[in-house]
């Protein structure tokens, strides 16, 4: 037991970790105590800051604490002039990992996930700033309390039943369980868990022996949490996440089981994934009704009972035509070809008309839906939403609809669905436009061209010689132009190509190198261990190998990082967790996790913030951003400069307004004029092959103006810095 803490001793708490870590909610915690927070992100930084003598506790990421020994865990105990606690902090916790920290002296060994409060709270107990609780007389503690199972299931609200182990009968139900299988409590507690599960699991393998497999790992301790497939009273499947706890009495043998409905978790997955397929598919100029088609699947998958179309405005501005829409009838899109939009068109041609959304949840007694009415009753359809697709403010491109055989109306998730849908359409489109503009431009150049060469003939009995060397110019310039073209298109993919294989090389590089080195120093083995191995032989390659296996990994994890970072294009919305917060706390979080890559580049940076501007908005959409500005920075403004000859400021004030402005300025090299109106323009870079992959700024023009419902703003001037500037509401749009 350590002595009682007073207050002339060291109030410094070190953070010893190589990767991301909410230092902010621990400083909150501990300054309540006069307790400070120093991060360092090397061991050789923990080192020089115990010397120092003006630490308390070390928390020492395992990653940093060097080889199996944990070695820099005593270091820094013999470093210090007082005897010093060590927690050891783990990714990848395990009970041989816990016995080498123990053998290395550490006083803890908590995994990283562990909450940065009960944390804190475990730090001041073991200081002893905090006494524990009190063990008062007459209270009831957890061995002697005793509560009612059925209240307390009832009162869940998750959906959870009790089970007898065996035969798998339900014994009892809460509210949150017939709410999720839509049966009530008399037919649940008459059946069993298996009959609440199709008869074969989307692998094929039958439910009762995916069932039975699993209980028995439960049983033996090997499992607790897994997914299995469940099936609503209608006929839904469910894909469901079951925890289960034995319950063992000497006359029951019973099961606890919680339930959750895993189904949002994986279409946002599948949105997600949806939205990198389709933004490569544009990236690499995949033909219009392949792309739209595949939105408009994607979108289908993601609602329940509903068909998708996308219509496009003909370039005459008044009519349209069908554009996809593989779940609709072909007889009905056929009719929809030619319709003009106007004020009272259906949702559609209103949508386009209008430049905005129009939800009619009752088509059969809509007025705008009057001329077309009978038409849609032949085919069931009772709602029809439609957002109009815009190049701009003023253009129309064409509309995204959502197709419903029931009168309804759309929910928060259905409107965030249907404006994710849209703005792809969106891109889509007018890339296709674009394309089809410059086929235009190089059409009217040949027929100029070919203008030209008749006036150039014309004039030969003038100038017979002069004429020939035109002609042969001409011809020289055309294919030089098809071949600067092609040229063109293949220099640009090889510049994307390029850079990803640049940035992947390095780590794959160093990986194939370790692991041929292994592989010859294992064949020595193998002849050592022929003609008789010692022990040193032995010893001094297994260490060879725990060296190799960490370079390995380390190399891995950055490759699969990067190639994380390439497919990460597109900002989910749905997916982001909403919240009050303080701003001065995001940004503290965000300038802790930068401060390592400054300190290299020996950049000052300078911080101008309110701290307690409070928002009911999405803090990681905007972290995010913010660390893709400061990237951005980083690599573009400083990333050719001499360090030590630069600074970045961050600035965040209330406008008055119902908005706040957040600048971040730099005086780096600054962008070039030609090049600052195409920097939100996805895949644009200056630096491909070179850590650029030309989506930082691309995603965070996308989530200021998508989820935070802001707007962006640029200016530079080259040779003197950036200033990017965001004013975003206090209250994010819903």
């Amino acid at each position: 037991m350590m002595p009682p803490f007073s207050a002339d001793q060291p109030h410094t708490i070190l953070l010893a970790v190589s990767t991301a870590y909410d230092t902010a909610a621990l400083r909150r915690m501990l300054a309540r105590h006069n307790f400070e927070v120093q991060a360092v992100s090397r061991g050789d930084e923990a080192l020089a800051a115990v010397r120092g003598g003006k630490i308390a506790l070390a928390l020492l990421d395992v990653t940093l604490a060097g080889s199996a020994a944990l070695e820099l865990c005593p270091r820094l105990q013999q470093a210090s002039a007082h005897p010093l606690p060590v927690f050891l902090l783990s990714a990848n916790s395990s009970e041989e990992e816990r016995q080498r920290a123990q053998e290395a002296g550490a006083t803890a060994y908590l995994p990283m996930s562990f909450n940065a409060d009960d944390l804190a709270e475990k730090i001041l107990l073991h200081l002893q700033v905090l006494a524990p609780a009190p063990v008062l007389s007459g209270m009831p503690t957890m061995a002697t309390l005793e509560v009612n199972y059925h209240t307390m299931l009832s009162g869940s609200p998750d959906a959870i039943l009790l089970m007898q182990r065996g035969n798998y009968r339900i014994l009892d139900i809460n509210r949150g369980t017939r709410q999720l299988f839509g049966m009530t409590e008399t037919e649940l507690v008459q059946t069993d868990l298996l009959s609440l599960c199709p008869t074969l699991q989307p692998d094929g393998q039958p439910s009762d022996h995916v069932l039975g497999v699993l209980v028995t790992q439960i049983m033996a301790g090997e499992l607790q949490v897994f997914e299995l497939e469940m099936r609503h009273s209608s006929g839904r499947p469910i894909a469901c996440e079951l925890r289960m706890v034995p319950l063992t009495t000497a006359e029951h043998r019973l099961m606890h089981v919680r339930i959750v409905d895993v189904t949002p978790r994986r279409l946002a997955a599948a949105l997600r994934d949806g939205k990198n397929e389709l933004l490569e598919m544009i990236a690499r100029g995949a033909p219009l009704p392949e792309t739209l088609d595949k939105l408009v699947r994607m979108i289908e998958a993601q609602i329940d009972g509903g068909h998708c179309t996308v219509m496009l405005l003909n370039p005459d501005g008044v009519t349209v035509h069908s554009a996809a829409g593989p779940s609709m009838p072909r007889d009905y899109l056929a009719a929809l070809n030619g319709l003009p939009i106007g004020p009272a068109a259906g949702s559609c041609g209103t949508a386009m008309f209008r430049k905005e959304t129009v939800i009619v949840s009752d088509i059969l007694n809509d007025p705008l839906w009057a001329p077309y009415r009978n038409a849609a009753a032949h085919y069931g359809l009772r709602a029809c939403w439609s957002m109009p697709i815009l190049l701009d403010k003023d253009t129309v491109l064409g509309s995204f609809a959502m197709y419903y055989q029931e009168v309804r109306e759309p929910n928060d998730d259905d409107r965030r669905l249907i404006h994710t849908a849209t703005h792809l359409a969106g891109i889509a489109v007018a890339r296709t436009r674009r394309e089809e503009e410059l086929l235009r431009h190089r059409e009217h150049l040949e027929d100029l061209v070919a203008a030209r060469t008749a006036e150039l003939r014309q004039a030969k009995e003038d100038a017979e010689h002069v004429n020939e060397e035109l002609s042969t110019a001409l011809d020289n310039l055309s294919m030089t132009q098809e071949e600067l073209v092609r040229r063109d298109k293949l220099a640009a993919l090889g510049a994307l190509v390029a850079g990803v294989a640049h940035e992947l090389n390095t780590p794959i590089g160093n990986s194939l190198t370790m692991a041929g080195s292994m592989s010859e120093r294992t064949a020595e083995l193998r002849r050592d261990l022929d003609s008789g191995l010692r022990k040193s032989v032995l010893a001094a390659y297994l260490e060879q190998a725990a060296s190799a296996d960490e370079v390995v990994l380390r190399n891995l994890k950055r490759a699969a990082a990067l190639v994380d970072s390439f497919k990460r294009i597109a900002v989910d919305g749905a997916g982001s967790q909403r919240s009050r917060f303080v701003l001065g706390d995001v940004v503290a979080a965000l300038l802790q996790s930068v401060q390592a890559e400054l300190r290299a580049k020996e950049l000052e940076l300078i911080e101008d913030v309110d701290h307690w501007l409070e928002l009911d908005s999405y803090p990681g959409p905007l972290t995010q951003a913010l660390h893709h500005l400061i990237d951005n920075s980083l690599v573009h403004g400083f990333g050719g400069r001499n360090h030590g000859q630069g600074s970045i400021t961050l600035s965040a004030h209330d406008s008055g307004n119902g908005e706040i402005t957040l600048t971040l300025s730099d005086t780096g090299a600054g962008i070039a004029a030609e090049n600052l109106p195409r920097i939100y323009d996805p895949f644009f870079t200056t630096r491909m092959g070179s850590g650029g992959s030309g989506l930082g700024l691309y995603i965070t023009h996308n989530i200021v103006t998508g989820v935070l419902g802001g707007r962006i703003e640029a200016a530079s001037t080259p040779g003197r810095g950036t200033s990017v500037m965001l004013r975003l509401p206090k209250v994010a749009p819903l």
